[in-house]
């Protein structure tokens, strides 16, 4: 018994973790689009918590299956997530210096999945550090990641939310810097 609440435990202290960077990016999304239908809230925050679902369990079967592949494409991680953050938040950074409507339109499709790419792809590394779990074991860990940023995501959209309706014009400025200030943190970390 005592086990598995262990691993309960474990497995919400890494999804708590791993959801930090996709906690500051919904804060970030929600800044950009105070007026965000709860549904909405729900499906970026479900995007995070896909993503970070599905890092691990690609991890975890990279080191059962791919070890050597992996490796050389771990190197590559902080410059894709640098890359993806800061196209992400330059745009914005633009949009709000314009002076335009970023905040009608909120974050697109295709910025979302990069969004969720960006902020999950060092997950990757999870798996590494639950290749010793049974694939049940695996999968219930990569859950509770994922409900855990799942939550924590939907917390950051909301204060986001509120604190964008404060800001007014603003807020596209500084969720773009933020975006950019996560992908320097992500590159950073990973390169040092």
């Amino acid at each position: 018994m005592d086990a598995i609440v262990l691993f309960v435990f474990n497995s919400i202290l890494l999804g708590v973790g791993l959801a930090m960077d996709a906690f500051s990016v919904s804060l970030a999304n929600g800044l950009n689009e105070p007026r965000m239908p709860a549904r909405r809230a729900c499906l970026i925050a479900g995007t995070f918590a896909l993503f970070q679902f599905a890092m691990p369990m690609l991890g975890w079967f990279c080191v059962h299956r791919l070890v050597e592949q992996f490796a050389a494409f771990q190197r590559f991680v902080p410059w894709i997530a640098l890359a993806l953050l800061l196209a992400i938040g330059g745009s914005m950074l633009r949009e709000g210096l314009r002076g335009g409507e970023a905040e009608a339109a909120g974050v697109g499709a295709a910025a979302l999945l990069l969004q969720g790419v960006a902020t999950s792809i060092d997950a990757l590394s999870v798996g590494f550090t639950i290749a010793d779990y049974g694939a049940a074991s695996a999968l219930t860990c990569a859950l509770l990641i994922g409900a855990v940023t799942f939550a924590i995501c939907l917390l950051g959209l909301r204060l986001g939310r509120t604190a964008g309706t404060r800001l007014a014009g603003r807020a596209s400025i500084l969720g773009g810097v933020i975006l950019i200030v996560i992908g320097l943190e992500i590159f950073l970390k990973g390169v040092l």
